[in-house]
């Protein structure tokens, strides 16, 4: 009774741990883009902190001729370690006579069958003095790191870089599709602890159960030990009864004769 106490006690402590998001994959476009075909020089690119303004909280249109691109540096998997930094780069030319400035780049998780379900709103990386020239393309980096307790799965990433072309703010979707959460590395993480933690529950309730089956079969086997009664008394009143016939006188005609 104390083992199925004690096993239901940590079944329902570890429940909150243990939900995994399963989901269908989606089909992603692969983006390919190669630093060598910048052309253009730009600016030196100075990184404000968080607390800058920008446009936040607000959504705008693309602005035509502006094209973006995205990649991983040597992360092909697209593989995002649960509470660790990523980076990538995210390229952008306008094709029109005014330079671009880039304001920020921001980026959101959400789950894959439902883009509505939000997972978490990553930092946004803002910048300063970030004029593309016409016809140039330019590469800005965006780091990022979810949350370190997010269950590791699939999950959606949408990219938007937010910029300025004539004083009239735009903004362009870089990237939206699917990457790789994964644990972090030389951490375990606190589900694989828990599960570590039920799994020898439910060996040592296993091997208390073996036991006491043990237990009640090797009592079982035992058998109760036999009593003789009224042996010798028996013995005794056939000797009186065959006293004085034959069978007596014969036995001690055999006696003597031995002697």
């Amino acid at each position: 009774m104390a083992i199925r106490v004690f096993l239901l006690a940590l079944l329902l402590f570890v429940s909150p741990f243990l939900h995994v998001v399963r989901c269908e994959s989606e089909q992603e476009s692969e983006m390919v883009y190669d630093g060598a075909d910048t052309v253009g020089e730009v600016g030196d690119v100075g990184i404000v902190s968080d607390d800058a303004q920008f446009y936040a909280d607000e959504s705008f249109g693309s602005a035509a001729g502006v094209q973006t691109v995205c990649v991983f540096p040597k992360n092909p998997g697209k593989l995002v370690p649960a509470g660790e930094e990523t980076e990538l780069l995210v390229g952008i030319k306008y094709d029109g006579d005014s330079s671009v400035n880039v304001i920020a780049i921001k980026a959101s998780v959400h789950l894959p069958f439902d883009h509505s379900l939000l997972v978490q709103n990553l930092t946004a990386q803002i910048f300063n003095n970030a004029s593309v020239p016409p016809s140039a393309q330019a590469t800005f980096p965006y780091v990022f790191a979810v949350s370190k307790y997010l269950q590791a799965g699939g999950f959606d990433l949408v990219g938007t870089i937010v910029y300025e072309i004539d004083q009239q703010p735009y903004q362009s979707t870089f990237f939206n599709g699917t990457v790789e959460v994964i644990e972090p590395s030389g951490f375990l993480s606190m589900e694989t602890v828990l599960l570590v933690l039920l799994g020898l529950a439910l060996v040592a309730a296993l091997g208390l159960w073996i036991r006491g089956q043990v237990q009640n079969l090797s009592k079982k086997s035992k058998r109760a030990p036999k009593v003789e009664v009224g042996t010798r008394s028996t013995e005794a009143s056939m000797d009186e009864w065959l006293q004085g016939t034959a069978y007596t006188q014969s036995l001690s005609n055999k006696l003597k004769r031995k002697k």
